[in-house]
């Protein structure tokens, strides 16, 4: 993946490349400043931090669960895995897994192997799990190789599919029995939650893995994303593990202020379905001038596959990232919508688009 784009100053494109690229949104700007002057616990130990932690656990229908607050995505990753595995064991990913391509080696500079799994469009299912799990507890050399004790997925993937409730179920439960947990990173799972096809709610996903994250950054967040820990067991001496880490944020309520900012009356969706309308806004005009995609995504990312003159025509006046080749002639590349996408820069992208 690489950015497409012509080096011109920003203000004079439009940038589809993520859905970071924004602030944030007005609403959690003015709570920030609304409160700034309060005196505050440190640590994510403040009043905010733990209505957040309230309000999730209410959306989740599990009040055993517990909730810890990072700055961002990668930095859970590294510390939940970190503090889930012993040292000779490893983490099962697809292969196009964020933890796997896209975190500079994090998780295997923790000391800890990732297990790369081939998926299908982005996914990875309960016999794929079943059948790297039962290997490795028949081989004779076991104790010669690392050991599998988490499987890490995300929802959305990194090519916007969605997991089912019933693929979720089914995977939890293919660890479960090889005692093997279950991590699903939900750095955009707001817009996996409001995208057409799921039938899964928070509390299934909260019932149905180890542990997750809720993503705040690409959520329209400043910054920050909660991780939910849902077995008891991983969540012994997990601030130490925090610490450690450098992820004990001292100012912590600038992360709670925000999660509760989203949280409190719905926020967190509202801006999800923004994203995704948008992105499948996209997605039907690009399919309409006659384009196919790398992959179906009911998301907020589409990844539609054009011809190389048309990315170098297009890259003059937008941003977004050359994803994967094809052959000679075509590429495939990546659109992502935000929470702030202005719908009139998506019409605007498909009437420079020429047609197929």
């Amino acid at each position: 993946m690489r950015r497409m784009g012509t080096g011109r100053a920003r203000d004079t494109m439009y940038s589809f490349l993520n859905d970071y690229s924004e602030g944030a949104h007005e609403r959690i700007l003015e709570a920030m400043a609304r409160v700034n002057r309060e005196q505050a616990a440190p640590y994510g130990l403040d009043t905010h931090c733990e209505r957040a932690r309230a309000l999730i656990l209410a959306a989740l229908e599990r009040p055993e669960s517990r909730v810890h607050f990072f700055t961002g995505g990668t930095q859970a990753n590294l510390i939940l895995l970190a503090a889930a595995l012993r040292p000779h064991q490893g983490v099962i990913a697809a292969e196009t897994g964020h933890i796997n391509t896209h975190e500079t080696g994090a998780i295997e500079a923790t000391g800890h192997k990732v297990i790369a799994l081939k998926g299908a469009a982005g996914k990875l299912d309960a016999a794929s799990i079943t059948a790297c799990l039962a290997a490795h507890e028949a081989d004779a050399n076991a104790e010669h190789c690392v050991q599998p004790a988490m499987v890490y997925i995300s929802n959305p993937t990194e090519l916007g599919t969605i997991y089912t409730k019933a693929e979720l179920v089914a995977l939890y439960a293919a660890c479960r029995a090889h005692g093997t947990g279950l991590y699903l990173d939900g750095a955009r799972l707001g817009q996996a939650l409001v995208a057409a096809g799921n039938d899964m709610s928070l509390a299934d996903i909260a019932a149905n893995t180890s542990a997750f994250t809720i993503g705040g950054t690409k959520m329209g967040a400043l910054l920050g994303e909660a991780l939910v820990v849902n077995e008891p067991a991983l969540n012994a001496d997990f601030r130490y593990m925090i610490k450690q880490r450098g992820a004990m944020l001292a100012k912590g309520r600038l992360l709670g202020i925000q999660f509760e900012t989203l949280f409190e009356d719905g926020l967190y969706f509202d801006l999800a379905r923004h994203a995704v309308g948008l992105g499948q806004r996209l997605a039907r005009g690009i399919r309409e001038k006659g384009y196919a995609f790398l992959a179906e995504s009911p998301t907020n990312q589409v990844f539609p596959i054009l011809p190389k003159d048309v990315i170098r025509r297009m890259a003059a006046d937008y941003e977004f990232s050359l994803w994967q080749p094809m052959d000679e002639a075509h590429d495939a590349v990546r659109l992502c919508c935000s929470w702030a996408t202005p719908p009139a820069q998506v019409e605007a992208f498909l009437d420079a688009l020429p047609s197929a």
